[in-house]
């Protein structure tokens, strides 16, 4: 399936609308999506790569550096004009046990590139990105950006990255790092349920040419139809989900499980389901150079891959903005 690229910020990265993100891949840690087994996601990674899908999302916490390894595994032998770009992250690293800390500092970020590079089994990484500014499980207090960005700078004059970017920055933060070296790409959370990047980063992004990798369109799941209550009651104790996510409780999940079949009703006049409209309308946005789509295997995968070509029409976007208006009523009225 072939589908326009698209120019990743000021880089040279022709990207597809759509990456691959192997959050879950990563099998269980503190953030995990609970157990996973690897023929599994080797799989998700080779249909991604065959549908048309130019570069893989990464990062050595997902799965304490699991991740990264089994996509060197997944694309053991392919060659060098099939295979996708890699884009990994730094910044979170972990101990024995298991328990997830952050760094900004250069000397920190030096190891985890090299470390990277060594599981990925390649000698530059496409596109390098700090994970965090902050603990994602800590209290906000922000590390040195400055010190890390400038370290990610020199990382790529010695040729050890191509291309710089950042995850969850806001626009204050990507404004000051910007001064020092210029920011590739922002990598924020955004879909129709999580939609707080549309007032300031978003404008942000487009008015100095950066270019943005969404994540979670699906709103980790919650948007592609398989995400009932009885799912939700069936997910494991490790999935992060369980745990955190406001949107599966109540008042949420009952005005989300309303929007999903609202999507649904508009996929089904295409042959869709409703996460390739999820996906859809997150590409709608003029802001956003792609989005980023996790798998765990591969007819996941095949379920997603059609969003590559798929478009909304005015008409539709419309639609869609009154089912939300309709869930927000929703979630209001239940206090």
């Amino acid at each position: 399936m072939t589908s326009a690229r698209r120019r990743l910020g000021a880089s040279d990265l022709e990207i597809s609308p759509l990456g691959l993100g192997t959050w879950a891949i990563g099998g269980p840690w503190l953030f995990g999506w609970g157990e996973q087994e690897d023929a599994d996601s080797i799989a998700a990674i080779r249909r991604a790569v065959a549908s048309g899908i130019n570069w893989i999302d990464t990062a050595p916490a997902y799965g304490l550096g699991h991740a990264e390894t089994v996509i060197a595994r997944a694309l053991a032998g392919l060659p060098a004009a099939e295979r996708p770009y890699l884009f990994t992250k730094c910044s979170l690293l972990w101990d024995d046990a298991g328990a997830i800390s952050h760094s900004l500092a250069a000397a920190s970020l030096r190891r985890e590139c090299e470390a990277s590079l060594r599981r990925l089994g390649v000698e530059a990484i496409d596109l390098y990105q700090i994970h965090w500014p902050h603990h994602p499980d800590g209290d906000g207090t922000e590390g040195p950006i400055e010190e890390a960005w400038e370290t990610l700078a020199a990382l790529r004059a010695e040729g050890k990255v191509r291309w710089i970017g950042v995850s969850n920055f806001d626009a204050g933060q990507l404004d000051r790092i910007s001064r020092i070296a210029p920011v590739t790409s922002l990598q924020p959370p955004y879909s129709m349920v999580r939609r707080k990047i549309e007032k300031e980063i978003l404008p942000w992004c487009a008015a100095h040419g950066v270019g943005v990798l969404a994540y979670s369109p699906m709103a980790a799941g919650l948007l592609t139809g398989a995400m009932t209550r009885e799912r939700v009651a069936r997910l494991s104790a490790d999935d992060w989900r369980k745990r955190t996510n406001p949107e599966l409780r109540e008042p949420r999940l009952s005005a989300n499980l309303e929007l999903v079949a609202s999507l649904a009703g508009i996929g089904a006049r295409h042959g869709r389901g409703p996460g390739e409209v999820a996906i859809a309308w997150t590409l709608a946005n003029p802001a956003v150079t792609a989005a980023i789509v996790g798998a765990r295997n591969a007819t996941q995968v095949d379920g997603f891959a059609g969003a590559l070509t798929f478009r909304l029409d005015a008409a539709e976007l419309a639609e869609i903005d009154v089912a939300l208006a309709r869930r927000t009523a929703r979630i209001a009225a239940a206090g």
